[in-house]
């Protein structure tokens, strides 16, 4: 809690009620001595669990009888020295009272870009040690002046100790540069935001990281946007001033708000059917928008002068770490950027944006970052019991997590391990947690993947530090993750894990990714699968759909019944003229055509089908993405449950097989009748979703001897808002109690958490089973 007022709180809550004691840090959290009539401390219990500080979040409140002497007026107390149980919290959005005063021109932080206070400001992205205080965050070279100081030293104060205060006085200044040289230009906030509206592309120092901004509206800028930074087609975040500028160009629901205005602040994506229209070069094919609201009060007060939406992206090459630095910005961003509005305060830890979602109307956090680490996850009873361990994650969408104490802190996102700079910048961070965590594993936990840089490092250092090292299926840890999350008990009855996927390494040497696997935190078992399929050119399949297309063809109804029966359509014309003896010779042959029971494959070759896409993929999941935005919303929801496409589901080596080939025939059917795109996506989306809860209730056994009762949902596949809410409210129709993701990403960003669940709950079950043994050896007359 340490950063989030937690003990200001506590002290004018207590003062509000006549309550004697003190609140204080010590080495497991806050401890509260209080003291009065009993009416009294029970409000100030239930207003403790009821109405925390917007940052706070309380694990668990212990209450014991004290008999010591209290302080007579209530105060804040020195903190005890002990461990580090109270930890860095994630940086915040700023909040309603610090965006008051820096638009109050009778408050003294008018129009000052820096202002936060206990409830909002930086915390993750500016600190370099532990305990959090100024003098170990980038905050240090600000001395506090002496109105400052007041603040920061008053309980009453929403500045009580807060580590970030800052003011005109005393604190970071801002301006705007030519980026290439540095020279200072005139006007400042104010002549950025003309820069901008004359079509300039400017950078902006955020809390994490630059950015790159320019006006939404001019699709010539948007444009030029995309080229310098070499990002063809993946959407670009949105900034806008407040929900009335957002609602001109998108849906927003009152979840949606919520999710918009908390102090995570995180991208939200968002249908984009409102009254107006922004260029395509924004979103290209896709009918989601991600805006956000200001983020800090630099970029409050660039908002505040502009009526439209501003691309807010990155600060980066395509694929590079977003740059942190001033010297590299100049370096790295001058060809993009003419100008930059910068400040002075280092950037000691990149942070992105995060991005969530509602799905099944419920917030869910696509990517974790800004906002939501690195606060603690609190795991279920009895992995308290767990020594130390380090999870090191996957190798796309990377985090990593430390376990201990029952607890897991799972990094922020950090990318894409291909990239030098993001596998540099992994290194440096596990050192940063281990230092402000105060971690030192006993064990450690990685991807099977032979071929994973992350399990590569976690591999080398298990042999350099002699610690154990324990590897985990990647669906496994999927399954896990989604567990771990939702609080699931260590001792609790397996459940069925489905995880869709694009890939990951199977036990039996082929690639997975459209599993049902039933499993508990030590165990699992794989019961069924989608039909495994090859994927002709390897990783080429992967960036070029029409190869998983042409794939599934030959190996689903053939190549000669798609000549026979569907020669008028475009698939087949598309798919005529490519080298298919080369191709029917890597898949007969097995050459550089690994077989892929992937569901991420699957939506690639539809996709493909459909003319979307077909070519070459431009980011990760870009065909999947582009085949949801066309779904038929009407025909998903009217059309009748007969026309959704089916799937077989056979039995091959001892276990069912979904298998797509009645689909490729409907949908290839539908193409020669010339149904419109839209309704085939609605038709594939139901059809799939059907087939999956049909093999779900085929695996579940009979009524009264069922194998597992819950279903556990997990894989970036379901960060597909049409699939997951078709799955889920079918799944739920069948009687399952189903488990999904929400505040950890269901695609590999949550992977990390469910290797060190799954290496957690052998390592306990282990140490069980050695007590034992010892204690059979002890009494063997018992035993």
């Amino acid at each position: 809690m340490q950063g989030v007022g937690f003990r200001p709180f506590v002290w004018r809550l207590a003062r509000q009620l006549g309550l004697a004691g003190e609140v204080l840090n010590d080495s497991e959290g806050v401890l509260i001595r209080v003291g009065g009539g009993r009416n009294e401390i029970g409000a100030f219990v239930t207003h403790l669990q009821r109405e925390p500080p917007p940052l706070c979040r309380i694990e668990q409140i212990a209450l014991r009888d004290f008999t010591g002497e209290l302080p007579k007026a209530f105060a804040i107390g020195e903190s005890v020295v002990g461990g580090r149980r109270t930890e860095v919290t994630p940086d915040a959005a700023i909040c309603a009272a610090c965006a008051a005063e820096t638009t109050d021109p009778s408050q003294r932080r008018y129009r000052y870009p820096f202002t936060n206070c206990t409830q909002c400001g930086p915390r993750l992205s500016i600190v370099r040690g532990i305990p959090y205080d100024r003098a170990r965050t980038t905050m240090a070279s600000f001395a506090m002046c002496e109105r400052c100081v007041a603040e920061y030293r008053e309980p009453a104060d929403r500045r009580f100790h807060a580590e970030a205060i800052a003011c005109p006085d005393c604190g970071p200044t801002a301006m705007l540069v030519r980026l290439h040289d540095g020279e200072a230009m005139a006007g400042g906030v104010k002549e950025a935001v003309r820069l901008i509206e004359a079509g300039e592309i400017i950078a902006i120092k955020g809390l994490g990281g630059y950015q790159l901004a320019c006006a939404a509206t001019h699709a010539d800028v948007v444009a030029r946007l995309r080229s310098l930074k070499h990002r063809d087609a993946k959407p670009f975040a949105l900034m806008a001033r407040d929900m009335g500028v957002i609602r001109r160009y998108c849906r927003l629901g009152p979840d949606e708000e919520r999710l918009l205005a908390g102090s995570e602040a995180p991208i939200v994506l968002l249908r984009a059917d409102g009254p107006e229209r922004l260029p395509e070069v924004v979103a290209p094919g896709l009918h989601t928008f991600g805006f956000m609201l200001p983020t800090t009060p630099l970029h409050l007060l660039i908002l505040e002068e502009v009526n439209g939406p501003l691309v807010m992206t990155s600060g980066n090459l395509s694929d590079e770490p977003q740059v942190i630095s001033d010297d590299e910005a100049r370096e790295r961003l001058s060809g993009i950027a003419a100008y930059a509005l910068v400040h002075d305060r280092e950037i000691a830890n990149r942070v992105d944006d995060s991005v969530a979602r509602i799905m099944a109307g419920r917030g869910r956090v696509l990517r974790r970052a800004r906002g939501f680490a690195p606060a603690p996850i609190r795991l279920p009873g009895g992995f308290a019991a767990a020594p130390s361990l380090l999870a090191f994650g996957g190798e796309l969408k990377a985090t990593f997590c430390l376990l201990g104490d029952g607890r897991a802190t799972l990094s922020q996102h950090l990318g894409d391990l291909e990239d030098a700079r993001t596998f540099a910048d992994f290194r440096r961070m596990l050192r940063l947690y281990a230092e402000l965590f105060d971690h030192v594993p006993e064990a450690l936990a990685a991807d099977e993947h032979p071929e994973y840089l992350s399990a590569k490092l976690a591999r080398e250092r298990a042999a350099t530090e002699g610690l154990r090292l324990i590897e985990v299926q990647h669906h496994h840890a999927h399954v896990a993750s989604c567990l771990a999350e939702n609080h699931y008990p260590i001792a609790a009855p397996p459940v069925l894990g489905i995880v869709l996927d694009g890939l990951g390494w199977g036990d039996d040497g082929t690639i997975w990714g459209g599993e049902f696997l039933i499993a508990d935190y030590r165990r699992y078992e794989r019961l069924g699968c989608f039909k495994p399929v090859p994927m002709p050119g390897g990783v080429q399949a992967v960036r070029e759909p029409w190869r998983n297309l042409y794939a599934h063809i030959a190996t689903g109804i053939g190549w000669a019944g798609l000549e026979e029966d569907f020669s008028e359509t475009e698939v087949y014309s598309k798919l005529a003229p490519r080298s298919r003896a080369v191709l029917d010779a890597m898949i007969g042959r097995g050459l550089n055509a690994p077989l892929a029971s992937s569901c991420g494959r699957l939506f690639d070759a539809v996709a493909a089908a459909l003319g979307l896409c077909c070519e070459r993929q431009a980011y990760e999941g870009h065909a999947a993405s582009m085949l949801e935005a066309v779904v038929d919303e009407a025909a998903l929801c009217e059309e009748s449950e007969a026309l959704a496409y089916s799937f077989d589901i056979v039995e091959a080596k001892d276990m069912p097989i979904l298998d797509p080939a009645p689909m490729w025939n409907a949908l290839l059917a539908d193409l020669s009748r010339k149904t419109p795109r839209p309704v085939i996506a609605a038709r594939f989306h139901k059809g799939l979703a059907q087939a999956i809860v049909v093999m779900a209730a085929r695996l579940r056994g009979t009524a009264d001897r069922p194998r597992f009762e819950t279903v556990a949902l997990s894989g970036g596949c379901l960060q597909n808002k049409v699939l997951f809410e078709e799955v889920l409210r079918r799944l739920k129709d069948q009687d399952f109690s189903v488990l999904a993701h929400e505040e950890i990403p269901a695609n590999d960003g949550g992977l990390a958490l469910g290797q060190a669940a799954v290496a957690a709950a052998r390592l306990i079950a282990e140490g069980e089973e050695e007590r034992t043994r010892q204690c059979a050896s002890a009494f063997p007359a018992a035993s």
